[in-house]
């Protein structure tokens, strides 16, 4: 009974004793103050890994798309690249100080945890839509104040989808206004691609000539150039109407709209160079032509939509007839009827484009008047700049979209 009264009373001194109560506090508290600033920190560092891995997924997947539709890249292709843009992405933000070893861990980490998944949708003509998904996460390592309580890693993840699209899902109607006047039968500073030079006996050696385009041929590869990115767009002919007329001291024979654009390469190739200059009744010809009610009515039997029209109006020279008469004032009587149809044409919503080849200042101020915008009229020094923008306008006419949809 003495021995448990000691016990008790010894019980009670050391609860009354209160010298060691800090130190035991401070040995409890102390773990989980500091596992408190760990999670702050490593919360930080988790927002910012998340926003860079966010950004480096969503730059990705529009990697992806841009390829497939820009690129015409195949679908396993596209999905190589979207997985290697992303590693390459955070191993950049993440690689710096890092060793060799952990480098390698880091890259495998991404490759065992990023799925790229793509559809592809058929749409009219050879249209197609993508849908890219790009999915990912990886660990991010905790610093060791938070390790106190167990946790040594945490994961971060994200998604990012896009859609791409060709544009030849929207139908077109293009009618092509070109100059055949006898000023095209003269040379360029460009070799022709096909024959550039040819050789000769002259006396007891071979001397050699080089040939030159002329105008006219090099509106014509122009002009096939153009056809060929609306042939790519449309090769069954269900989007695209194409037509053409030509020009000297007055309009030549038009062709008609129709679908697809052989007829209208055909008409150009067999185009001379001869005559003066009149563009107002092939102008007026062609906005006829473009923006008749029947032109709408063939799309809406054939695609079921209403198509984006244009025309492209090209010279190398400046009006010198109107009704094919040559008076003092034909050049400016041509050149305000000219105006007038163009004012009608882009009044009617159609997309002018104008581009001069070698033109004189009159010719260059007509077409600038009538190109819809700045950025629709060209001024083409040589054969390469004619090339390149007639290329130009027909990848615009069949232009490809990507956006970011999620």
């Amino acid at each position: 009974m003495l021995k448990q009264s000691k016990i008790k009373a010894t019980g009670r001194r050391v609860l009354a004793d209160r010298k060691g109560n800090f130190g035991i506090m401070a040995a409890i508290a102390l773990p989980i103050i500091l596992a408190t600033g760990g999670v702050a920190v490593d919360a930080t560092n988790l927002i910012m890994a998340k926003n860079h891995l966010q950004d480096a997924t969503d730059s990705a997947a529009l990697a992806a798309s841009s390829a497939l539709v820009n690129k015409e890249m195949s679908i396993a292709d596209a999905k190589l690249l979207a997985a290697n843009y992303l590693k390459a992405q955070m191993y950049n933000w993440q690689s710096s100080g890092m060793s060799e070893e952990e480098a390698k861990a880091l890259a495998e980490d991404f490759a065992a945890n990023t799925v790229v998944d793509i559809k592809e949708t058929a749409g009219l003509g050879n249209s197609k839509s993508f849908s890219v998904d790009v999915t990912t996460k990886f660990s991010v390592g905790l610093n060791p104040l938070t390790q106190i309580i167990g946790q040594k890693t945490a994961a971060v993840s994200s998604h990012s989808k896009s859609e791409a699209s060709t544009e030849a899902k929207n139908a077109l109607s293009m009618y092509l206004v070109l100059d055949q006047s006898g000023s095209m039968a003269s040379m360029t500073s460009t070799l022709d691609p096909s024959n550039p030079s040819s050789t000769y006996t002259c006396g007891k050696k071979t001397c050699t000539t080089y040939n030159y385009l002329s105008k006219i041929a090099a509106l014509k590869l122009a002009t096939a150039d153009l056809l060929t990115q609306l042939h790519t767009a449309d090769p069954t002919g269900t989007l695209v109407r194409t037509g053409a007329v030509s020009y000297s001291s007055k309009m030549m024979s038009p062709l008609p709209l129709d679908w697809g654009v052989s007829s209208v390469l055909s008409y150009v190739n067999a185009l001379p160079a001869s005559g003066s200059t009149d563009s107002s009744g092939a102008f007026a010809k062609a906005y006829t032509l473009t923006s008749s009610s029947s032109e709408e009515a063939k799309h809406k039997n054939k695609n079921g939509q209403v198509p984006t029209k244009y025309i492209v109006f090209m010279t190398d020279g400046e009006n010198n007839y109107y009704n094919n008469k040559s008076t003092s004032s034909s050049g400016d009587q041509s050149d305000n009827a000219t105006k007038k149809s163009c004012d009608e044409a882009k009044a009617a919503g159609i997309q002018v484009y104008s581009v001069a080849f070698m033109a004189p200042s009159r010719g260059k101020k007509l077409l600038t008047y009538c190109a819809s915008s700045s950025d629709h009229y060209f001024a083409a020094e040589n054969a390469a700049e004619l090339t390149e923008a007639f290329k130009y306008i027909g990848e615009k006419a069949s232009q490809q979209m990507v956006r970011l949809t999620q």
